[in-house]
């Protein structure tokens, strides 16, 4: 009895240290405790971007966005990319977007962080670096195919500009190597080396714009970095034109585990959390990067205390003002008629009044809608995070609709709450069953004559986000669009008798999934 006691006396004490610990991190992980983080780091984040006020501010989504209030884009790489003997160059995540923009401001300044207790997440030591090497090398390559095609072509009927881009690029002084952080092992440079040339001919293959690069971007890429270790003299800081690069300064915005995490000023108490931008569902309480900023100060001086309530009243009153205002967020639209080509003129991103329907996703509805009843659809989507199959069971009646309306050689819009995930995956869906290859509309038979491949998927997919460049589809949403479209070819767009389906919030989903799996057939929205 007496050793059976002292066992329980044993295990109670050591749940109870347990027990603290737990309170004790939840404590210094509070939202006050992220935020203050969050406002510290960013001083050193607008200093930065202040010793090169001409270069482009750019957030390394999801994270990064939270570090300062004057974004001009946003990108996104994921760390997975670059973890160690997982490295990956990413087609469905290319960030055109950002080479472009680097190429046309002469560089550009990207902030991110990490809490994994680095200076730098694996997205900046790797993914990055991974990235400018493959496009460098695209670049290089294209160039030498542009002048093998010159020395055969009729000089006279190649205009002077052509031969001095080519030119440009054509030298030895074209860097195409790999250029990793001197903290990455050399084995694991020759690893990643390994892998450099198949990369690169994946994304020859894509169908991603190279030429534009080519024609926009001066000087190759190169990555810089920077964290708050960084000793920078401020009286020889380095014009950023006068590098023979295109430099990329990658910035991570929080201090290292090494620093003091118990801070204080005259008025409170409160520990810095490294990273704190990261993960946001676990921490933000419905907070976004926009709303933090529009009342920062206010936060910061409301103290630990009751933080939490005035955060939460705000995001209240956001809610209520969004939802009265019937907000859209960015949408994709398909159009009629037009090739799959790599004509930057294109342009599928179209404001709400210039539609002719509109498919929404959005698991709400909204009232603001000027179309006709029969040109308004309303196919609430979950995320795959809440469903695995929502998106999966609603892509039969995405693709009838679509394929209604473009007959006819209608605009279609195809949104979601945020324009990033689920209306591009539809628009997807969309462009590979009612689309064939070359980009123009032939109501499925190219989809019907043909086995749809995942390296076809990928690239009509790069063919939207040339256009749509915040979309980031979600891996699951992708296998849901791939799964759909292998299994659902024979009764997909078999022509039986229309059913009427209202497009209303009366009629849920599950009943007009029931419906479309017990008949097949077409269906109008009326």
């Amino acid at each position: 009895m007496a050793a059976s006691a002292v066992a329980d006396l044993q295990e109670e004490r050591v749940t109870s240290i347990y027990r603290v610990a737990r309170c004790i991190k939840r404590k210094q992980n509070s939202l006050y405790n992220a935020l203050r983080s969050i406002y510290e780091d960013s001083i050193f984040v607008a200093e930065i971007a202040g010793l090169w006020p001409d270069l482009p501010l750019v957030a390394n989504l999801r994270c990064g966005l939270w570090y300062s209030p004057r974004f001009e884009a946003t990108c996104y790489f994921k760390s997975t990319d670059g973890h160690a003997n997982n490295w990956s160059f990413s087609t469905s995540r290319l960030n055109l977007h950002l080479a472009l923009l680097a190429g046309q401001r002469g560089g550009c300044i990207l902030v991110d962080s990490t809490r994994k207790g680095k200076r730098f997440p694996d997205s900046m030591s790797k993914t990055i670096p991974i990235w400018t090497c493959v496009l460098n090398r695209a670049i290089e390559r294209w160039f030498r195919r542009m002048s093998g095609q010159i020395q055969a072509d009729d000089q006279q009927d190649l205009s002077l500009s052509s031969n001095e881009i080519v030119e440009r690029h054509i030298s030895p002084y074209w860097d195409c190597s790999l250029h990793l952080p001197l903290w990455v092992s050399d084995t694991e440079r020759a690893a990643i080396e390994d892998h450099v040339e198949e990369w690169t001919r994946q994304l020859e293959a894509c169908g991603a714009d190279i030429g534009s690069l080519a024609s926009t971007i001066k000087k190759p890429l190169r990555p810089l970095w920077i964290s708050q270790k960084t000793v920078i003299w401020l009286n020889e800081v380095p014009e950023y034109d006068s590098w023979d690069f295109t430099p990329i300064i990658l910035v991570s915005a929080s201090a290292f585990h090494g620093t003091i995490q118990q801070r204080s000023t005259s008025e409170f108490s409160w520990h810095y959390i490294p990273g704190a931008g990261d993960d946001e569902e676990s921490w933000a309480r419905g907070l976004h990067p926009t709303l933090f900023w529009k009342h920062a100060y206010d936060f910061i001086d409301s103290g630990p205390t009751i933080c939490n309530q005035k955060v939460s009243e705000l995001v209240e009153k956001d809610r209520v003002y969004r939802a009265q205002r019937g907000d859209f967020s960015p949408q994709v639209e398909v159009r009629t008629r037009k090739k799959l080509t790599n004509n930057a003129e294109q342009s599928w991103v179209k404001s709400f009044a210039c539609v002719d329907c509109v498919l929404n996703c959005d698991p709400k509805s909204t009232s603001s809608c000027s179309t006709s009843d029969d040109g308004y659809f309303h196919l609430p989507i979950l995320s795959s995070k809440l469903d695995r199959f929502s998106l999966m069971n609603s892509l039969h009646l995405s693709i009838r609709f679509a394929g209604l309306h473009l007959k006819r050689g209608k605009k279609l819009l195809i949104c979601c709450h945020n324009g990033e995930d689920i209306s591009v995956c539809v628009c997807l869906a969309i462009l590979a069953a009612l689309f064939d290859e070359e980009g123009c509309f032939d109501d499925g038979k190219f989809y019907m004559s043909t086995s749809i491949t995942k390296w076809e998927m990928r690239r009509r997919l790069v063919f939207i986000c040339m256009f749509a460049v915040n979309a980031r589809p979600s891996r699951g949403n992708l296998k849901q669009v791939f799964g759909f479209l292998r299994t659902n070819r024979e009764h997909l767009l078999t022509t039986n008798p229309t059913i009427d389906v209202k497009a209303s919030e009366e009629k849920s989903w599950a009943v007009k999934a029931e419906i479309l799996a017990s008949s097949g057939a077409v269906y109008q929205v009326s």
